[in-house]
């Protein structure tokens, strides 16, 4: 049985098309990860809004305990 031999040319097309069609792929799953990226950061500052809006302390303690110049109460 005779093997058929495929010109380079015509590699080189069908390797382009799959190169193509991963890179659509990779592309597709990024931004998912990027939109889930956002999300999970949107939920992180609506959480430390919240933590600031139920704190006790004022907002200079909070900035500088931020900051990481908080003081001792000693």
């Amino acid at each position: 049985m005779a093997r058929r031999s495929i010109p380079i040319e015509e590699k080189v097309e069908i390797q382009k098309e799959q190169v193509s069609k991963t890179k659509d792929r990779y592309e597709a799953e990024l931004a998912k990860l990027e939109k889930l990226m956002r999300k999970r950061d949107e939920l992180r500052s609506k959480e430390l809004m919240d933590a600031f809006t139920n704190s006790e302390r004022s907002f200079e303690e909070l900035m500088r305990f931020l900051a990481g110049k908080e003081e001792n109460d000693e």
